[in-house]
């Protein structure tokens, strides 16, 4: 070889070149995978944490209704208990003490019945119609309870099977005394184990979602899905009555069940007034399965990606090694690169990387040029029960019919809009006062109203969108990229607050000093 021939430094520049390019690619492909990876594991604690806020407030509203209801009864209890004491047992007053009874009865639609039985277990009054014969409740848990027990208060005991109707009842009870303080007998009303039964039947869980009303300590007096076998069982040894009710009276924890081995989310929630503790539970298995689909999908979509990088690194290194690629052959394929790296996959609208990126540069130019900058933060109506309703196929077409139909309503060179994030989307409009910047958001709602896409979830029966719009002002200094995009997310918080499919404003100026 000539000393002076060109080969040995073009080789040593073609494998410059293919190990820099090859650095490249596989960056890209790593910090993609990294940003699936982060996403997918952002995604999942999002599900669980909006899981654990959901079976808690619902545990807390069904704890207040089972102490409501119970309240009820031991008031009419309290009740009987004074016209006992201060009118006694007479037939005449026995008579008049049934009718009372009866109407409370009536009138409270969780009671079966209200009892009255003397020191020795006998039936004084009731609120039947007619009573056993020869029937005596001495053997019964409550009643032996209030006899050895000088505790005055209230009682509640495991669910019992009634001997006038022959259902299933949970007894509330208090202990009745002579004047000089000795056991006279018991006043109790039972309530029916249908009543709630049919109360939390109406509550929209997973198949394998659970309710369940306990006593406090561990006995279970009823669950969803009702399950006769069930009742009566203990749960105490479970770490949520063992370890976390001692310590707090409320709480949520990811355990599997020790009734049916299903994992669940359970929520908890111990009465004040009473011993009684209400549970909410969703299974895993529900509140995952729309992560689970997104994980698959993205998972997916990343596959196919790395497939296209790699393919595109494979030639990009045979037309290296070959001298075919010039100098603007490879900024072409790099810029190609970045473009697919700033570029949402679904709807091939920018991505929140090239929102990042561009944010601040913009802000720089309107500070430096001295004018507004227009926002405008964009959430599609309903969409979970669009997704919820047709499926997570349909709902990937209507983001991108949605994106399409944004893209159409910007003209300007400079304008850039954003899939932010699942169905919200961002338009950055440069050198856009207030008028303009709501012009293209009124435009923008126009125009996703006439695409007519069906939506029965949504008020309006087709796909509607809220826009919260914010204009900056380059008289202050102290913005950030971040507070511009959370002024007008706070915007759009407020358009959907006030019914949705509209727009909400969050201008503010400062003057010039």
């Amino acid at each position: 070889m000539p000393p002076d021939s060109p080969y040995r430094p073009t080789q040593k520049a073609s494998l410059s070149t293919q190990r820099m390019a090859f650095v490249f690619i596989a960056l890209v492909i790593a910090s993609l995978v990294a940003l699936d990876v982060w996403q997918t594991w952002t995604a999942r604690t999002q599900a669980l944490r909006v899981s654990e806020t959901t079976t808690a407030n619902l545990a807390r509203s069904l704890a207040q209704h089972a102490e409501d209801t119970v309240k009820e009864s031991d008031t009419v209890l309290l009740g009987l208990i004074e016209r006992v004491q201060v009118d006694g047992t007479a037939p005449a007053e026995l008579a008049r003490l049934r009718h009372l009874m009866r109407g409370w009865t009536r009138s409270l639609s969780q009671l079966q019945g209200l009892f009255i039985y003397d020191s020795e277990g006998r039936w004084v009054v009731t609120s039947n119609d007619v009573d056993p014969v020869n029937v005596n409740n001495a053997d019964r848990e409550y009643f032996q309870y209030h006899r050895n027990n000088p505790d005055p208060g209230v009682h509640i005991g495991p669910v019992i099977r009634s001997r006038s109707t022959d259902t299933l009842i949970i007894p509330v009870s208090r202990r009745l005394n002579t004047a000089q303080g000795t056991f006279a007998g018991v006043v109790l009303a039972t309530l029916k184990v249908q009543y709630f039964n049919a109360f939390y039947a109406g509550f929209d869980l997973d198949d394998k979602g659970v309710i369940a009303l306990l006593l406090r300590d561990g006995t279970i007096l009823l669950r969803r899905p009702f399950d006769e076998g069930v009742i009566g069982t203990s749960v105490a040894k479970g770490k949520m009555f063992s370890e976390m009710l001692p310590e707090s009276p409320r709480g949520t924890l990811l355990q599997r069940s020790l009734v049916d081995g299903v994992e669940r989310m359970y929520s908890y929630h111990a009465s004040g007034a009473y011993p009684l503790v209400v549970e909410a539970a969703q299974s895993k298995q529900s509140l995952l399965a729309n992560w689970q689909e997104n994980l698959i999908r993205s998972a997916l979509f990343v596959l196919v990606v790395v497939v296209a990088l790699c393919l595109c690194a494979v030639a990009l290194m045979r037309q290296i090694r070959h001298g075919v690629r010039t100098e603007s052959e490879l900024r072409n394929a790099h810029a190609a690169l970045q473009k697919l790296a700033m570029q949402d996959g679904l709807t091939g609208l920018a991505n929140r990387r090239q929102l990042d990126a561009a944010l601040p540069d913009e802000i720089g130019r309107a500070r430096r040029n001295g004018r507004p900058l227009g926002v405008i933060m964009l959430d599609i109506d309903h969409f979970k029960r669009f997704n919820d309703l047709y499926g997570h196929p349909a709902g990937d077409e209507c983001i991108k019919a949605v994106g399409q139909a944004v893209l159409r309503c910007v003209g300007r060179a400079g304008d850039l809009v954003v899939r932010y994030g699942g169905e919200e989307l961002l338009v950055l409009l440069p050198e856009s006062d207030e008028s303009g910047t709501w012009q293209v958001a009124d435009k923008i709602l126009a125009a996703v109203r006439d695409l007519n896409i069906h939506h029965a979830g949504n008020d309006a029966g087709l796909v509607t969108i809220s826009a919260g719009v914010h204009v900056w002002r380059n008289s202050d200094r102290q913005v950030s990229a971040q507070g511009l995009v959370q002024a007008a997310d706070q915007a759009l918080y407020q358009a959907k607050s006030s019914g949705r499919n509209r727009i909400f404003p969050a201008f503010y100026c400062v003057q010039t000093p």
